[in-house]
Protein backbone atom coordinates (compact mmCIF):
# COMPACT_ATOMS: atom_id res chain seq x y z
CA UNK A 1 0.00 0.00 0.00
CA UNK A 2 2.21 2.57 -1.24
CA UNK A 3 2.55 6.61 -0.63
CA UNK A 4 0.67 8.33 -3.06
CA UNK A 5 0.46 11.57 -3.31
CA UNK A 6 -2.96 12.32 -3.70
CA UNK A 7 -4.49 14.94 -0.80
CA UNK A 8 -8.32 15.23 -0.24
CA UNK A 9 -10.13 17.53 -2.45
CA UNK A 10 -13.12 17.32 0.21
CA UNK A 11 -12.73 18.61 3.34
CA UNK A 12 -12.43 15.31 6.17
CA UNK A 13 -15.34 15.81 8.66
CA UNK A 14 -13.96 17.73 11.70
CA UNK A 15 -13.22 15.84 14.81
CA UNK A 16 -15.81 16.63 17.60
CA UNK A 17 -14.86 14.54 20.42
CA UNK A 18 -12.23 13.06 22.10
CA UNK A 19 -12.67 9.44 20.63
CA UNK A 20 -12.93 11.01 17.06
CA UNK A 21 -9.49 12.69 17.44
CA UNK A 22 -8.12 9.30 18.85
CA UNK A 23 -9.22 7.81 15.50
CA UNK A 24 -7.43 10.27 13.61
CA UNK A 25 -4.33 9.80 15.43
CA UNK A 26 -5.24 6.02 15.06
CA UNK A 27 -5.21 6.46 11.30
CA UNK A 28 -2.22 8.18 10.65
CA UNK A 29 0.32 6.03 12.89
CA UNK A 30 -0.96 3.03 11.20
CA UNK A 31 1.50 1.00 9.56
CA UNK A 32 1.86 2.77 6.24
CA UNK A 33 -0.60 5.62 6.81
CA UNK A 34 1.07 9.02 5.50
CA UNK A 35 -0.14 12.04 4.89
CA UNK A 36 -1.23 11.76 1.28
CA UNK A 37 -2.52 8.21 1.92
CA UNK A 38 -4.32 9.72 4.91
CA UNK A 39 -6.49 12.61 3.25
CA UNK A 40 -7.30 9.98 0.31
CA UNK A 41 -8.81 7.44 3.03
CA UNK A 42 -11.19 10.40 4.52
CA UNK A 43 -12.02 11.36 0.95
CA UNK A 44 -13.51 8.21 0.33
CA UNK A 45 -14.62 7.08 3.80
CA UNK A 46 -15.68 10.70 5.16
CA UNK A 47 -14.50 9.66 8.71
CA UNK A 48 -11.20 8.07 10.10
CA UNK A 49 -13.25 5.83 12.36
CA UNK A 50 -14.68 4.23 8.80
CA UNK A 51 -11.44 4.92 7.27
CA UNK A 52 -9.94 2.29 9.98
CA UNK A 53 -12.77 -0.30 9.72
CA UNK A 54 -11.65 0.00 5.89
CA UNK A 55 -7.85 -0.22 6.41
CA UNK A 56 -7.15 -4.38 6.64
CA UNK A 57 -9.30 -4.68 3.51
CA UNK A 58 -7.75 -1.55 1.74
CA UNK A 59 -4.25 -3.44 2.70
CA UNK A 60 -5.21 -6.67 1.25
CA UNK A 61 -6.24 -5.56 -2.10
CA UNK A 62 -2.79 -4.05 -2.13
CA UNK A 63 -0.87 -6.86 -0.93
CA UNK A 64 -0.34 -6.96 2.36
CA UNK A 65 -1.22 -9.53 4.64
CA UNK A 66 -1.83 -9.44 8.35
CA UNK A 67 -2.49 -5.82 8.61
CA UNK A 68 -3.45 -4.53 11.92
CA UNK A 69 -4.14 -0.69 12.84
CA UNK A 70 -2.91 1.19 14.82
CA UNK A 71 -4.25 0.30 18.42
CA UNK A 72 -6.30 2.83 20.48
CA UNK A 73 -3.87 2.38 23.76
CA UNK A 74 -1.21 3.81 21.49
CA UNK A 75 -2.93 6.58 20.50
CA UNK A 76 -4.33 7.66 23.68
CA UNK A 77 -0.95 7.17 25.28
CA UNK A 78 0.25 9.85 22.76
CA UNK A 79 -2.10 12.10 23.56
CA UNK A 80 -1.51 11.78 27.07
CA UNK A 81 2.25 11.94 26.95
CA UNK A 82 1.85 15.73 24.82
CA UNK A 83 -0.35 16.94 26.81
CA UNK A 84 1.23 16.45 30.16
CA UNK A 85 4.24 17.40 28.62
CA UNK A 86 2.60 20.97 27.38
CA UNK A 87 2.06 20.01 24.21
CA UNK A 88 -1.08 20.48 21.64
CA UNK A 89 -2.65 18.57 18.87
CA UNK A 90 -4.02 20.40 15.82
CA UNK A 91 -5.96 18.99 13.28
CA UNK A 92 -6.10 21.07 9.70
CA UNK A 93 -10.02 21.15 10.55
CA UNK A 94 -9.23 23.56 13.22
CA UNK A 95 -9.42 27.01 13.15
CA UNK A 96 -5.67 27.71 14.11
CA UNK A 97 -4.17 25.22 11.81
CA UNK A 98 -1.54 26.85 9.59
CA UNK A 99 -3.42 28.16 6.29
CA UNK A 100 -0.25 28.05 4.25
CA UNK A 101 0.47 24.37 4.64
CA UNK A 102 -2.78 23.86 3.64
CA UNK A 103 -1.64 24.39 0.54
CA UNK A 104 0.69 21.97 0.02
CA UNK A 105 -0.04 18.17 -1.65
CA UNK A 106 1.11 16.73 1.30
CA UNK A 107 -0.33 18.90 4.33
CA UNK A 108 0.29 17.10 7.60
CA UNK A 109 -3.18 16.14 8.70
CA UNK A 110 -2.01 17.31 12.43
CA UNK A 111 0.23 18.62 14.11
CA UNK A 112 1.73 19.01 17.63
CA UNK A 113 3.10 22.40 18.88
CA UNK A 114 4.72 23.81 22.22
CA UNK A 115 4.88 27.52 22.43
CA UNK A 116 3.27 30.36 21.39
CA UNK A 117 0.75 29.40 18.50
CA UNK A 118 -0.18 33.08 17.27
CA UNK A 119 3.20 33.30 15.55
CA UNK A 120 1.36 30.80 12.89
CA UNK A 121 -0.84 33.94 11.78
CA UNK A 122 2.14 36.17 10.83
CA UNK A 123 4.72 36.21 7.70
CA UNK A 124 7.13 33.92 7.92
CA UNK A 125 10.31 33.68 6.09
CA UNK A 126 12.93 30.04 6.59
CA UNK A 127 16.09 30.65 6.87
CA UNK A 128 18.28 27.24 6.21
CA UNK A 129 22.24 26.04 5.66
CA UNK A 130 25.05 24.29 6.68
CA UNK A 131 25.71 22.57 9.76
CA UNK A 132 28.85 22.63 9.38
CA UNK A 133 28.25 26.44 8.48
CA UNK A 134 31.09 28.94 8.49
CA UNK A 135 31.95 31.78 11.39
CA UNK A 136 30.58 34.03 8.44
CA UNK A 137 27.83 32.41 7.48
CA UNK A 138 26.26 31.84 10.64
CA UNK A 139 27.07 35.91 11.22
CA UNK A 140 25.58 36.18 8.16
CA UNK A 141 22.42 34.09 9.39
CA UNK A 142 21.84 35.42 12.83
CA UNK A 143 22.27 39.13 10.98
CA UNK A 144 19.26 38.14 8.18
CA UNK A 145 17.57 36.81 11.10
CA UNK A 146 17.63 39.18 13.44
CA UNK A 147 16.89 42.04 10.91
CA UNK A 148 13.63 40.38 9.35
CA UNK A 149 12.36 39.56 12.70
CA UNK A 150 12.67 43.42 13.65
CA UNK A 151 10.33 43.87 10.56
CA UNK A 152 7.57 41.42 11.33
CA UNK A 153 9.13 38.38 10.01
CA UNK A 154 8.94 35.06 12.10
CA UNK A 155 11.79 33.09 11.30
CA UNK A 156 11.34 29.32 10.50
CA UNK A 157 14.44 26.54 10.62
CA UNK A 158 14.85 23.59 11.45
CA UNK A 159 16.80 23.54 15.31
CA UNK A 160 19.93 21.53 13.51
CA UNK A 161 23.27 23.13 14.10
CA UNK A 162 24.82 25.97 12.05
CA UNK A 163 23.02 28.08 10.28
CA UNK A 164 19.85 27.25 11.59
CA UNK A 165 21.07 27.69 15.23
CA UNK A 166 21.71 31.04 14.08
CA UNK A 167 18.63 31.78 12.44
CA UNK A 168 16.83 31.13 15.60
CA UNK A 169 19.11 32.75 17.67
CA UNK A 170 18.84 36.02 15.73
CA UNK A 171 15.57 35.69 15.72
CA UNK A 172 14.39 34.52 19.10
CA UNK A 173 13.01 38.30 20.46
CA UNK A 174 11.17 38.62 17.84
CA UNK A 175 9.77 35.17 18.01
CA UNK A 176 11.06 31.81 15.79
CA UNK A 177 9.17 28.97 14.55
CA UNK A 178 11.71 25.67 15.08
CA UNK A 179 10.33 22.58 12.95
CA UNK A 180 11.28 19.44 14.42
CA UNK A 181 12.35 16.25 12.67
CA UNK A 182 11.22 14.42 15.49
CA UNK A 183 8.86 14.58 18.30
CA UNK A 184 8.14 18.25 19.64
CA UNK A 185 9.81 16.66 22.59
CA UNK A 186 13.08 15.48 21.19
CA UNK A 187 15.61 18.12 20.66
CA UNK A 188 18.09 16.92 18.30
CA UNK A 189 21.03 17.73 18.16
CA UNK A 190 21.30 17.69 22.59
CA UNK A 191 23.46 20.95 22.40
CA UNK A 192 20.53 22.93 21.55
CA UNK A 193 18.23 21.77 24.42
CA UNK A 194 18.69 25.31 25.89
CA UNK A 195 17.86 27.11 22.51
CA UNK A 196 15.18 25.06 22.32
CA UNK A 197 13.63 25.87 25.93
CA UNK A 198 14.31 29.23 25.13
CA UNK A 199 12.33 29.03 21.67
CA UNK A 200 9.42 28.06 24.30
CA UNK A 201 9.36 31.38 25.84
CA UNK A 202 10.11 33.32 22.55
CA UNK A 203 8.60 30.82 19.80
CA UNK A 204 7.04 27.86 18.64
CA UNK A 205 8.09 24.12 17.90
CA UNK A 206 6.38 22.07 16.22
CA UNK A 207 6.32 18.33 14.42
CA UNK A 208 3.76 16.10 12.59
CA UNK A 209 5.63 13.17 14.14
CA UNK A 210 4.21 10.87 16.98
CA UNK A 211 5.29 12.11 20.62
CA UNK A 212 8.74 11.18 21.79
CA UNK A 213 9.93 9.91 18.24
CA UNK A 214 13.72 10.21 18.53
CA UNK A 215 14.63 11.45 14.30
CA UNK A 216 16.29 9.34 11.78
CA UNK A 217 17.88 10.13 8.23
CA UNK A 218 14.46 9.76 6.34
CA UNK A 219 12.40 12.08 8.93
CA UNK A 220 14.14 15.00 7.66
CA UNK A 221 13.10 15.51 4.08
CA UNK A 222 9.79 15.42 5.53
CA UNK A 223 10.43 18.36 7.89
CA UNK A 224 11.88 20.15 5.32
CA UNK A 225 8.80 20.51 3.42
CA UNK A 226 7.10 22.08 6.27
CA UNK A 227 9.52 24.48 6.67
CA UNK A 228 9.29 25.54 3.29
CA UNK A 229 5.66 25.32 3.46
CA UNK A 230 5.21 27.23 5.88
CA UNK A 231 7.14 30.40 4.72
CA UNK A 232 6.49 32.58 1.89
CA UNK A 233 10.32 32.35 1.04
CA UNK A 234 13.53 29.99 1.75
CA UNK A 235 16.13 31.86 1.86
CA UNK A 236 19.91 29.27 1.93
CA UNK A 237 22.42 31.15 3.74
CA UNK A 238 25.53 28.59 3.26
CA UNK A 239 24.91 25.20 1.20
CA UNK A 240 27.31 22.49 -0.50
CA UNK A 241 26.42 21.02 -3.70
CA UNK A 242 24.68 17.92 -1.98
CA UNK A 243 22.85 19.04 1.16
CA UNK A 244 19.30 19.03 2.27
CA UNK A 245 19.09 22.84 2.34
CA UNK A 246 19.31 21.94 -1.58
CA UNK A 247 16.34 19.63 -1.63
CA UNK A 248 14.82 21.97 0.95
CA UNK A 249 14.59 24.93 -2.04
CA UNK A 250 13.86 22.76 -4.79
CA UNK A 251 10.77 21.59 -2.66
CA UNK A 252 9.88 25.43 -1.88
CA UNK A 253 9.81 25.89 -5.64
CA UNK A 254 7.25 22.85 -6.17
CA UNK A 255 4.92 25.02 -3.47
CA UNK A 256 5.30 27.93 -4.92
CA UNK A 257 7.78 29.21 -2.59
CA UNK A 258 10.31 31.84 -3.60
CA UNK A 259 13.96 31.11 -3.26
CA UNK A 260 16.99 33.35 -2.11
CA UNK A 261 20.21 32.30 -1.71
CA UNK A 262 23.32 34.06 -0.27
CA UNK A 263 26.02 34.22 -2.43
CA UNK A 264 29.61 32.81 -1.50
CA UNK A 265 33.38 32.84 -2.28
CA UNK A 266 33.42 30.04 -5.47
CA UNK A 267 36.24 27.95 -3.89
CA UNK A 268 34.28 27.95 -0.93
CA UNK A 269 32.68 23.95 -0.74
CA UNK A 270 30.11 25.62 1.56
CA UNK A 271 28.91 27.95 -0.55
CA UNK A 272 29.04 25.79 -3.96
CA UNK A 273 24.70 25.36 -3.47
CA UNK A 274 23.72 28.91 -2.93
CA UNK A 275 25.99 29.75 -6.01
CA UNK A 276 24.19 27.27 -8.21
CA UNK A 277 20.89 28.27 -6.91
CA UNK A 278 21.68 31.84 -7.71
CA UNK A 279 23.10 30.73 -11.18
CA UNK A 280 19.71 28.99 -11.63
CA UNK A 281 17.92 31.92 -10.92
CA UNK A 282 17.27 32.30 -7.39
CA UNK A 283 17.01 35.93 -6.32
CA UNK A 284 20.51 36.87 -5.01
CA UNK A 285 20.92 38.11 -1.30
CA UNK A 286 22.90 40.57 -0.05
CA UNK A 287 20.75 42.41 2.87
CA UNK A 288 17.00 42.15 4.90
CA UNK A 289 16.07 44.62 1.91
CA UNK A 290 17.02 42.26 -0.57
CA UNK A 291 14.65 39.59 0.57
CA UNK A 292 11.50 42.45 1.70
CA UNK A 293 12.39 43.67 -2.06
CA UNK A 294 11.33 40.54 -3.71
CA UNK A 295 8.67 39.88 -1.41
CA UNK A 296 7.09 43.37 -1.56
CA UNK A 297 8.59 45.42 -3.87
CA UNK A 298 11.53 48.40 -2.98
CA UNK A 299 11.05 50.58 -0.45
CA UNK A 300 9.76 54.26 -1.42
CA UNK A 301 12.65 56.84 -1.50
CA UNK A 302 11.13 58.88 1.19
CA UNK A 303 10.99 56.30 4.08
CA UNK A 304 14.57 54.43 2.67
CA UNK A 305 17.00 54.76 5.43
CA UNK A 306 20.72 55.16 4.74
CA UNK A 307 22.36 51.67 3.58
CA UNK A 308 25.35 50.32 2.94
CA UNK A 309 27.47 50.99 0.09
CA UNK A 310 27.57 46.82 -0.37
CA UNK A 311 23.34 47.09 -0.10
CA UNK A 312 22.76 50.05 -2.60
CA UNK A 313 24.39 48.40 -5.24
CA UNK A 314 22.41 47.25 -8.35
CA UNK A 315 21.00 43.81 -8.40
CA UNK A 316 23.12 41.76 -10.95
CA UNK A 317 21.18 40.41 -13.68
CA UNK A 318 18.74 37.66 -13.49
CA UNK A 319 20.33 34.65 -15.66
CA UNK A 320 17.90 33.36 -18.33
CA UNK A 321 16.79 30.39 -17.29
CA UNK A 322 14.62 30.00 -14.26
CA UNK A 323 14.77 27.72 -11.32
CA UNK A 324 11.68 26.38 -12.56
CA UNK A 325 12.88 25.47 -15.80
CA UNK A 326 16.03 24.13 -14.36
CA UNK A 327 14.14 21.85 -11.91
CA UNK A 328 11.75 20.32 -14.89
CA UNK A 329 15.39 19.93 -17.08
CA UNK A 330 16.77 17.47 -14.09
CA UNK A 331 13.66 15.62 -14.11
CA UNK A 332 13.62 14.95 -17.43
CA UNK A 333 17.24 13.99 -17.98
CA UNK A 334 16.76 11.69 -15.10
CA UNK A 335 13.68 10.37 -16.95
CA UNK A 336 15.83 9.41 -19.52
CA UNK A 337 19.08 7.84 -18.43
CA UNK A 338 19.08 4.79 -16.60
CA UNK A 339 22.22 2.13 -15.72
CA UNK A 340 23.46 1.69 -19.53
CA UNK A 341 25.52 4.89 -20.94
CA UNK A 342 24.02 7.12 -23.52
CA UNK A 343 26.07 9.65 -25.38
CA UNK A 344 25.65 13.05 -23.65
CA UNK A 345 24.89 14.67 -27.09
CA UNK A 346 22.31 11.96 -28.31
CA UNK A 347 20.76 13.03 -24.65
CA UNK A 348 20.50 16.67 -25.65
CA UNK A 349 19.00 15.66 -29.09
CA UNK A 350 16.41 13.54 -27.27
CA UNK A 351 15.61 16.75 -25.02
CA UNK A 352 15.39 18.85 -27.56
CA UNK A 353 16.80 21.61 -25.56
CA UNK A 354 20.22 23.61 -26.42
CA UNK A 355 23.49 22.21 -25.22
CA UNK A 356 24.32 25.65 -23.39
CA UNK A 357 21.25 25.13 -21.02
CA UNK A 358 21.99 21.07 -20.73
CA UNK A 359 25.39 21.25 -20.05
CA UNK A 360 25.50 22.62 -16.69
CA UNK A 361 22.43 21.05 -15.47
CA UNK A 362 24.48 17.80 -16.46
CA UNK A 363 27.32 19.27 -14.05
CA UNK A 364 24.82 20.06 -11.20
CA UNK A 365 23.44 16.54 -11.11
CA UNK A 366 27.09 14.56 -11.67
CA UNK A 367 27.98 17.13 -8.25
CA UNK A 368 25.04 15.56 -6.37
CA UNK A 369 25.75 12.19 -7.03
CA UNK A 370 23.06 11.55 -9.08
CA UNK A 371 24.34 11.04 -12.77
CA UNK A 372 28.12 9.63 -13.33
CA UNK A 373 29.68 10.27 -16.13
CA UNK A 374 31.88 7.28 -18.19
CA UNK A 375 34.99 7.43 -20.82
CA UNK A 376 33.99 8.80 -23.90
CA UNK A 377 31.49 11.22 -23.08
CA UNK A 378 28.86 8.71 -21.82
CA UNK A 379 26.17 9.18 -19.01
CA UNK A 380 24.14 6.75 -16.98
CA UNK A 381 22.28 7.08 -13.77
CA UNK A 382 23.78 6.42 -10.66
CA UNK A 383 23.53 2.98 -9.08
Amino acid sequence: MPEENHPSTHPPLPPTTEDERVSWLRLLRSRRVGPATFHRLMAEHGSAGAALAALPEVARAAGVGDYTVCPAGVAEAELRAGHTMGARLILNTDADYPAQLSDIPDAPPLLWMMGDATLLSRPMIALVGARNASSLGTRMAKSLAADLSEQGYIIVSGLARGIDTAAHLGSLKGGTLAVMAGGVDVIYPTENTTLAGDILTNGLRLSEQPIGLVPQARHFPARNRLISGLARAVVVVEAAAKSGSLITARTALDQGREVMAVPGHPIDARASGCNMLIRDGAILVRSAEDVIEALVGPTPPEVQTQLPLAVTEPHAPRPERSLREVTALHEQILRRLGPSPVAEDQLIRDLAAPARAVAPVLVDLELEGRIVRHAGGLLALAR
